[in-house]
C-alpha cells in the first residue's frame, strides 16, 4: 500500500482546533456585545424621557396643567385647547418593554423608567432611571404656566 505525499484537505483533529479557537473567541466576543446592547438602551430610554418630557411640556402650554396619564399625550382628554394632533407619536414603554412610570405632583412631574428588570431600585443596568438624573440634575420638574 502506497501512502500519498500530496495529500490535500484537513484531518479531523485540524477541524477541531480550528473550530475550538472560533469558539473561544466568540464567547470572549459576544460578552462584550451584549453590555454594549444593554448600554444602548439605557441612553434610548433617556432619549425616549426627553421626547416624552418635551410633549408633556407642550401639553402644558396648551392646557395649563399636565395630563393625568401620559395617554393623555395620545388622545384628546379634558384639556379644551388641545392641539390638533398628539403630542406623542411614539411608544409610551421603555426599551425594556414596560410602561414608563408617570406621576404628578403639583406642578411637577416625574417620569421614570425602571430599568432592564421593570423593578423598583437595582444596579448597573438594572437601575431606575428618572428623568433629568442621569446626569447628576433635578428629577424633571417642568414650571407650571
Amino acid at each position: 500500500m502506497k501512502i500519498s505525499k500530496n495529500r490535500k484537505g484537513f484531518t479531523l483533529v485540524e477541524i477541531m482546533i480550528v473550530l475550538a479557537i472560533l469558539g473561544s473567541i466568540f464567547a470572549l466576543l459576544a460578552g462584550r456585545f451584549a453590555g454594549a446592547r444593554d448600554k444602548a438602551k439605557v441612553k434610548e430610554a433617556n432619549i425616549q424621557m426627553g421626547q416624552i418630557s418635551n410633549a408633556l411640556a407642550n401639553y402644558n402650554l396648551d392646557c395649563n396643567k399636565y395630563p393625568a396619564s401620559l395617554d393623555g399625550l395620545k388622545k384628546a382628554d379634558d384639556c379644551k385647547n388641545w392641539g390638533p394632533n398628539a403630542y406623542y407619536q411614539g411608544k409610551l414603554e421603555d426599551p425594556w418593554s414596560k410602561p414608563f412610570h408617570y406621576e404628578i405632583s403639583g406642578s411637577e412631574f416625574t417620569l421614570k423608567s425602571l430599568g432592564k428588570d421593570g423593578k423598583e431600585g437595582g444596579s448597573g443596568f438594572d437601575k431606575d432611571l428618572t428623568w433629568g438624573e442621569e446626569e447628576g440634575g433635578e428629577a424633571a420638574a417642568a414650571p407650571a404656566n
